[in-house]
């Protein structure tokens, strides 16, 4: 079993490097770049990366043309902000030893905010399949929360070790992302699959957000980030309700709204 690591990238030169050492262990890693404008590039270069250069075509699009462009059919896929911990590539590496492997293999995500792990709140878990047989897998596509579509009689299965995730710098980054990708991007999503809203849900979601997140998912237990995780969270579940209800009078009106941005950050 030869693996690619594979990761997208764009303007990511304070990560990119964290990330590429946890998986200098795959007999390839290759770095897709949608035209950073700072050094990652070289630095994934300098590092033993292969890099390709290619225009943001959006999240699924991106991770489809990386997972093809490796050279091998077993890829494990990492976006720049993360990093693969040392008890999961030991995991990995046992299974390349094996003769009973699955088709691919979920793997759990261990996001930090405001400088610690967070444990409830909705974000952990977070099982992601990461892991897998390109040949019987390929990304869903979908404009934002993107993932990997096993084919039909394929076997997965779950790791035990983490992938740590460290998307979010501050308080103004977090709403910076919510309303400049986040948001605009689900209320396309919702729109495009024909979901709709209403003036009632636009006023209520956003409070039942936050009590799904800090009440029922234990959101109180991570102290004051998961505070501010259950607020923003409301805030982003208000806001892409709102954008919604515009994207739904604008149809009705006979009106075009523009498209929402999908660069990565």
């Amino acid at each position: 079993m030869k693996i690619s690591a594979v990761i997208i990238s764009f303007n990511e030169e304070k990560n990119i490097e964290s990330a590429i050492r946890s998986v200098d262990w795959a007999d390839e890693v290759l770095v897709v770049d949608s035209e950073s404008t700072d050094q990652t590039r070289e630095i994934a270069g300098r590092l033993g990366a292969k890099v390709i250069v290619r225009p943001w075509p959006g999240f699924a699009e991106q991770k489809q043309f990386a997972t093809d462009a490796a050279e091998n059919d077993w890829i494990f896929s990492l976006d720049a902000d993360e990093r693969m911990t040392p008890r999961l590539r030991d995991e990995i590496l046992e299974l390349e030893r094996s003769n009973d492997i699955a088709d691919g293999y979920r793997v759990r995500r261990l996001s930090y905010y405001m400088g610690r792990p967070i444990r409830h709140s909705g974000w952990y878990p977070d099982r992601q399949l990461r892991f897998f047989d390109r040949r019987k897998a390929s990304w869903k596509k979908q404009l934002i929360h993107e993932s990997v579509v096993m084919v039909s009689g394929s076997a997965t299965s779950d790791l035990d070790g983490d992938i740590e995730h460290f998307s979010v710098d501050n308080a103004a980054h977090h709403h910076k992302m919510i309303g400049e990708r986040y948001a605009p991007l689900s209320a396309q999503q919702m729109f495009n699959s024909g979901r709709r809203t209403t003036p009632l849900k636009v006023a209520f979601v956003g409070p039942a957000a936050f009590v799904r997140s800090f009440i029922l998912r234990l959101g109180f237990l991570d102290g004051l980030p998961g505070f501010c995780i259950a607020r923003f969270g409301a805030y982003h579940a208000f806001l892409k309700h709102l954008l919604l209800w515009e994207l739904q009078t604008s149809a009705k009106n006979g009106g075009q709204m523009s498209p929402p941005t999908t660069k990565q950050d």
